[in-house]
């Protein structure tokens, strides 16, 4: 007895096919799907945090100060002086130079996190146009940094309001350079991010990167206002000095330097306006012509 075995027939193996969707790649989506990288960080968190709790915690300790200057002045005549020596509006962003340098570190690693662990050339490959990804990040980190100085100003002025309302140094509203120096002190956060994310995307190395902006906006400003403060009829020291990206800054804001020779609000942060975008310019110039 024989049995034959017949081999089954080949062809198309029936059964249910799955299709994955391709969407195409916009700007809106490339912007939804930075923002979802954002706050998928644990760095993120770690630096936003910490922003909000420096600027009402200096707010609040210097609110503290004007009401025992407040107190001691007592018998001053000119009660009005320690209202000048603090006024409302440097209390309430009295913590913005601090809470700039926590937003650097977020500018920076927002990119070099990315080049430390591939996956910006995961990035790239998702969306080719390589300059789309760097300004939808670059958006991204602006407006969160934005929100996020209104936020922490606007609770530095709710936690100080009752202490600053004892001695009559609130922040006058009705005033327009009080408000051109709160806002000066957003617009000036977030061109602190921007220039800070410039220059990660350049250097691409976290630490090299932190260190840079914390050199050009913290360490050289602090030994040439020294200098100027020894020397200030050296010509040259002080031309440099008011053209520095954050003396120049921030100027616009409530804290800004009073030396001889120091530019104008508004011209000082166009000059950082523009260092920012040279640094930007520069980012996005490598970006496109060298390898991830």
């Amino acid at each position: 007895m024989s049995a034959t075995i017949t081999a089954p027939a080949s062809g198309p193996v029936s059964g249910p096919t799955t299709h994955t969707p391709v969407k195409r790649v916009t700007f809106w989506r490339v912007l939804h799907s930075e923002w979802i990288k954002l706050w998928t960080l644990r760095s993120t968190w770690w630096t936003l945090g910490p922003t909000v709790v420096v600027m009402v915690g200096f707010a609040f300790a210097l609110a503290l100060v004007a009401r025992f200057i407040s107190e001691q002045m007592a018998d001053v005549p000119d009660a009005q002086a320690a209202g000048g020596l603090l006024p409302g509006t440097a209390v309430v962003a009295g913590g913005y130079d601090t809470a700039a340098l926590v937003v650097a570190v977020l500018g920076c690693m927002i990119i070099t996190g990315e080049y430390s662990t591939g996956m910006i050339r995961s990035t790239f490959a998702a969306v080719p146009d390589r300059l789309t990804a760097f300004f939808a990040k670059a958006l991204v980190l602006a407006g969160v940094t934005a929100v996020l100085t209104i936020v922490s100003l606007a609770v530095a002025w709710a936690v100080t309001y009752p202490i600053l309302d004892g001695i009559d140094s609130t922040v006058d509203f009705s005033d327009s350079t009080q408000v051109r120096q709160l806002g000066g002190v957003v617009i000036y956060v977030v061109l602190v991010a921007l220039f800070s994310l410039g220059i990660g995307t350049l250097l691409r190395h976290t630490a090299g990167a932190i260190f840079t902006v914390a050199a050009l906006f913290f360490v050289v400003p602090t030994i040439f206002a020294g200098v100027v403060a020894f020397a200030s009829n050296i010509d040259w020291v002080v031309w440099v000095t008011k053209l520095l990206p954050s003396i120049a800054g921030a100027q616009i804001t409530p804290n800004g330097g009073t030396f001889e020779g120091a530019l104008e609000p508004w011209v000082g942060i166009s000059v950082l306006a523009g260092y920012t975008a040279l640094v930007l310019a520069g980012a996005a110039t490598r970006l496109k012509l060298q390898d991830a």
